[in-house]
């Protein structure tokens, strides 16, 4: 099975969530409302709010690797689009991040809404998150910090939720954009790239070879910001007390699909990387051929997050990564859950399934027939419980065994 078809339920379902780009944004005004409004003329909703005590700023950055030449279009060098979701000292006055930047949301809806929608139902460009544009920093002390690499040909904007969630406990959370094989990533001034052709095992492994590049410049970059200078491309502010916040002896990685396998395989080459995570994403590029990370396993902290209904898809590489790991691991199973069940999509599919009718077999593709609020919720526990415990040293009991608390996720081993 192919890491294009094994990383994700369906090809087809792959490459239609596979527009977006991020943004978010937060104030304690943020609508509690789950179900989607028709305001303006076209479908919102809101995503699931976050449930730890920061309240959570959000900005933008554009780097730009002057050392690399970019492997999809030679005549360039190597830029990505990274949002970083961070604790707050005070979301008042600023404004809510839109989840989508305004260039990303058009191409969104001129596609069809991930193929949930028609033109013109959906208005992406008007939906909101919980982050405050620009915020200033909560830098009372210095703050772990967690990276985010979405599934193969998609956006960071579908991890927005687990990302403002991780920020509200005490997080510094950057999610990146993997340029040219995103289909659409908007830079400054409204400019957009969109995906190259990939095609075939040899293109899978540059794709991941340069996500694993991308991880470590991101690092790089990182660190410019913490010793007080600005990474930015176009030198733009940066939130007040931000660079300050970052605590560099303290990285996490997680991903879903393809990103989780970047999370793993990022970990594998550079030992800054503390602990991961792998949301459902396969560590092979073929039936035969393993990822490197799968062949020899990790020695630090990493969790598996699957799905019962397709556990064979990951089996034979996860088995193997298991088997030549050292570190702390665990694996676990989301019931009745789908591939994007790790996604936004847990949460925007039965909310413009109220609206639309989305036919069952389609929402079930997406998400499969796990309650999605019960399923944020889980999630939502375990990701932060590995986080806290592997880089904040805070032991979390639901990690020993399974809990009653959340029956949706499985212990596999």
């Amino acid at each position: 099975m192919r890491i294009h078809t094994a990383i994700t339920t369906a090809v087809v379902l792959a490459l239609s969530l596979a527009i977006g780009g991020a943004g978010t944004a937060a104030s304690a005004t943020a609508s509690s409302d789950a179900h989607p409004s028709t305001a303006h003329g076209g479908l919102r909703f809101a995503l699931p709010e976050p449930t730890g005590r920061h309240q959570v700023g959000s900005t933008e950055i554009h780097l730009v690797d002057h050392g690399r030449r970019d492997p999809w279009v030679a005549d360039r060098d190597r830029e990505l689009m990274v949002s970083i979701w961070y604790p707050a000292r005070s979301a008042s006055g600023y404004p809510r991040r839109p989840y989508m930047p305004p260039g990303v949301a058009r191409s969104v809806d001129a596609s069809g809404s991930f193929g949930l929608a028609r033109p013109g139902e959906v208005d992406w460009a008007a939906i909101r998150t919980d982050a405050a544009r620009a915020a200033p920093a909560d830098n009372r002390s210095r703050r772990p910090i967690v990276l985010y690499s979405p599934g193969l040909q998609t956006s960071r904007t579908l991890g927005t939720s687990t990302a403002v969630e991780l920020a509200s406990r005490g997080y510094v959370v950057v999610t990146v954009d993997h340029t040219y094989e995103a289909p659409a990533v908007e830079f400054p001034n409204g400019r957009i790239e969109r995906q190259q052709q990939m095609s075939g095992v040899e293109g899978l492994k540059k794709a991941v070879d340069t996500r694993v590049r991308d991880t470590r410049f991101v690092l790089d970059q990182l660190a410019v910001l913490r010793d007080g200078r600005n990474p930015d491309a176009e030198g733009r502010s940066l939130p007040e007390g931000l660079g300050t916040a970052l605590d560099l002896d303290r990285i996490g990685m997680y991903g879903h699909s393809g990103g989780g396998a970047t999370a793993a395989e990022a970990m594998r080459v550079d030992r800054r990387i503390d602990a991961g995570i792998n949301m459902d994403g396969t560590l092979q590029y073929s039936g035969s051929e393993f990822l490197p990370v799968a062949r020899e396993g990790l020695d630090r902290p990493f969790m598996l997050m699957g799905k019962a209904s397709q556990t064979h898809l990951n089996k034979p590489s996860w088995q193997s990564f298991w088997d030549h790991s050292t570190g702390w691991r665990l694996d676990l199973s989301l019931e009745r859950g789908s591939h994007f069940s790790y996604t936004d999509a847990q949460t925007f599919v039965p909310a413009l399934d109220e609206r639309l009718d989305i036919p069952a077999q389609t929402r079930e593709q997406y998400i499969g027939t796990v309650d999605p609020e019960r399923s944020t919720t889980a999630q939502r526990a375990y990701i932060t419980a590995f986080f806290d415990q592997h880089l904040r040293g805070r032991p979390r009991h639901i990690l020993d065994g399974p809990s009653p608390s959340y029956p949706e996720m499985s212990f596999v081993r």
